[in-house]
């Protein structure tokens, strides 16, 4: 079971959020914010999205156990060309999150750490898919989430068929 409030209390601690910062980031109800502080009930996944969106980070953090969180000190540690990217193509970087950072310096090049030329296709391809995953996030909360829904069904279905 995932403890969504322990993870938002952990979020809010580390960017020094109140209950009503939380509010106005994320556009949810102070009942709502505080339903999940509680633990009372699992938030929809509409509601997750919401959150982690207005609070800057990948909705998986809100479902890892904070233990889990301590390889990224690791990671930054094992791949010294991310940060080299990171100062002289700052361009590439707008609108990250620190979970977009994590997941970066969590990648691996063949053999071993990314280089620059590695590190610089990573973050391109992120970023192509972060654009994707806002554009269906999107659609997901429109008239046409029916038709995508049925669309990334059939896509699955012709993966799964090929996969056997």
């Amino acid at each position: 079971m995932f403890d969504f409030a322990l993870n938002l209390r952990r979020l809010m601690a580390r960017s020094g959020l109140t209950l009503e910062q939380v509010v106005d980031a994320t556009g949810l109800n102070e009942r709502t914010v505080k339903a999940i502080l509680s633990g009372k009930n699992k938030p929809h996944a509409r509601t997750l999205h919401r959150l982690a969106t207005g609070l800057g980070v990948s909705a998986d953090e809100l479902f890892q156990h904070p233990s889990l969180l301590t390889h990224r000190l690791f990671d930054r540690r094992t791949n010294p060309a991310v940060q080299d990217i990171v100062s002289s193509r700052p361009e590439l970087f707008e609108g990250w999150t620190e979970a977009d950072f994590a997941e970066l310096y969590s990648r691996f090049g063949t053999g071993g750490a990314l280089t620059a030329i590695s590190t610089a296709d990573v973050v391109m391809a992120m970023n192509q898919q972060r654009d994707v995953h806002q554009k269906v996030a999107l659609l997901l909360e429109s008239s046409q989430a029916e038709l995508l829904s049925g669309f990334v069904d059939l896509l699955y279905q012709k993966i799964i068929v090929h996969k056997d």
